[in-house]
C-alpha cells in the first residue's frame, strides 16, 4: 500500500498553502477594519465631548473669533468622521473579498482533499480484493492439494 501516491499531490499542498494564504490575508483586512472602527467611534467620542464643553462655555465665549473657531474645528472633524466612514466602507468590501477568496480556496482545497480520500479508499478496496483472491487461491489450492 506504501506503493501508491495521490498523484495531484503537488497541486493539494499548493492549495493548502493558498489557503493559508487567503486566512492571513483576510485576518490582515479584518484587523484593518477593526483599527478604523475604533478610530471612528474615538473620533465621535472626541466631538461629542468637544460639543458639549462648547454648549458648557457658549455663553462665556465673547468675540465672533472664538465661535468661528470652534465652527471650523467641528466642520473639519465631521470631515474627518465622513472619510473615516468612507474608509469603514471601503475595508469593509476589501474584507468581504477576502473572505470571498478564503471560501474559495477552501473549497478547492476540500475538492483535492475528498477526492485524494476517494483514491485511497479506491486503492484500498483494490487491495483488499486482491488479498481476498490470493487467499481464496491459496485455500483452492490446499483443497485439490492431496493430503
Amino acid at each position: 500500500m506504501a506503493g501508491k501516491t495521490f498523484e495531484l499531490e503537488q497541486v493539494l499542498v499548493y492549495r493548502r498553502e493558498m489557503e493559508k494564504l487567503r486566512k492571513q490575508e483576510f485576518a490582515v483586512a479584518k484587523q484593518l477594519l477593526e483599527q478604523a472602527n475604533q478610530e471612528l467611534k474615538r473620533e465621535e467620542d472626541l466631538v461629542e465631548l468637544l460639543s458639549q464643553e462648547f454648549q458648557r462655555c457658549q455663553q462665556d465665549i465673547g468675540c465672533i473669533d472664538d465661535m468661528r473657531m470652534y465652527a471650523d474645528f467641528f466642520s473639519r472633524k465631521r470631515e474627518q468622521i465622513k472619510q473615516y466612514g468612507e474608509r469603514i466602507v471601503e475595508l469593509d468590501q476589501i474584507m468581504n473579498d477576502k473572505r470571498s477568496d478564503l471560501l474559495e480556496a477552501s473549497k478547492e482545497k476540500k475538492v483535492l482533499e475528498s477526492l485524494k480520500e476517494k483514491k485511497a479508499a479506491e486503492f484500498r478496496q483494490e487491495m483488499a480484493t486482491k488479498e481476498r483472491n490470493f487467499l481464496d487461491e491459496i485455500s483452492i489450492q490446499k483443497k485439490d492439494k492431496p493430503t
